[in-house]
């Protein structure tokens, strides 16, 4: 069987996989998605451009973009990051990812996602000013991933999401799974092409003693426990096709021009274009933006569903461990613009050895 029919075939296959609950684009049901910090990338360097480069993502970071982008981790690599997710609002999200390559071309990948709220007031009917103490939601995301190199041109990989939402008395749990390829062709390798389709899954519902009441029944002294149903949510499926292309130059620098199509099954389709640049690898800039219908819109009109105004952009700098191919030490950050709020900040460090 050729290259090219492998490909076809892989392609059919991850679209097929969604083909019965993807709805793109149906701004009508935003809202009505549970999960959505599924939506959300947690780490510096990709979000650098928005995401632009999900088509020749490279190493750890490509759980989240495009996982069959993790094919290349050379040996091993390791990333922490932090996000001071909309500044001002007391969100971080914290991430730690470890991939790990086994034989000459599968990769095996972890990442676990935390976002934390800080302590919020609790607050009642008969107490609406708090002095009852405090509680602090937990989400929390742990993806494993398996990647493998089909041959030069073709890189696919699969992950498997375990989704835990709770706080002191309620809490849900899911898995999803997401699947992706990269395609790289070209006399120097530098022409990319990448599909993925994110976060498909079995619906989630709320269980536990918070959504009880204790009442009265009227005329007795009798107490009694009312236990209410929490409805079943869908998770947020995406369907994300994108392309990007190399200008390499002499002495090792790289201009990449990227863009991708996102397909959201909940919220509004996007366009995401970024550009980088990379000075033999020790110092990578990277920006991009992000639009949607009705982004330039005022926030307060119903037009304008996303808080984000789409720019985005990155730094990166990079430091060799070694002499051996792949091994370096790298710090990157983020910027993400944002309204009413100042911005989305990330920092990781990423170790490849």
């Amino acid at each position: 069987m050729s290259t090219l029919y492998k490909y076809l075939i892989a392609i059919g296959l991850i679209l097929s996989l969604g083909a019965g609950s993807l709805q793109a684009g149906n701004k009508d049901r935003s809202g009505q998605a549970g999960a959505s910090e599924l939506l959300i990338n947690p780490w510096a360097r990709s979000t650098g451009w928005g995401n632009a480069g999900m088509s020749s993502i490279k190493g750890l970071e490509a759980i989240w973009s495009n996982v069959g982008g993790l094919a290349f981790t050379q040996k091993t690599d390791l990333i922490f990051a932090h996000t001071n997710w909309l500044k001002g609002a007391d969100v971080n999200i914290y991430s730690f990812g470890f991939s790990q390559r086994m034989g000459e071309s599968g990769v095996l990948g972890l990442s676990v996602m935390s976002m934390n709220f800080g302590d919020i007031p609790i607050t009642t009917t008969e107490y609406p000013d708090g002095g009852l103490g405090s509680f602090s939601p937990n989400l929390l995301n742990l993806s494993l991933a398996y990647a493998k190199s089909f041959s030069n041109s073709i890189h696919a990989g699969f992950v498997l999401k375990i989704i835990s939402e709770s706080i002191s008395d309620i809490s849900a749990q899911g898995v999803a799974i997401d699947a992706g390829i990269q395609y790289v062709t070209g006399t120097m390798e530098n022409i990319h092409f990448g599909i993925t389709l994110k976060n498909i899954g079995p619906t989630m519902s709320f269980s536990g003693d918070g959504l009880s009441l204790r009442a009265f029944i009227p005329g007795q002294e009798t107490q009694f426990t009312l236990e209410q149903r929490s409805e079943a949510f869908e998770l947020p499926t995406q369907l994300v096709i994108g392309t990007a292309y190399d200008f390499l130059f002499e002495n090792d620098y790289r201009f990449t021009l990227a863009g991708n199509f996102t397909s959201n099954s909940f919220t509004k389709d996007q366009i995401t274009a970024g550009a980088e640049v990379s000075l033999k690898d020790y110092l990578l800039l990277r920006a991009g933006y992000t639009y949607e219908d009705g982004m330039w819109e005022t926030i307060e009109t119903d037009i304008r569903t996303n808080v984000s105004k789409g720019f985005s952009a990155g730094v990166t700098v990079q430091v060799p461990l070694s002499k051996e191919k792949g091994s370096a030490i790298a710090i990157d950050y983020s910027y993400r613009t944002t309204d009413h709020f100042k911005g989305n900040h990330s920092i990781g460090a990423k170790i490849s050895f």
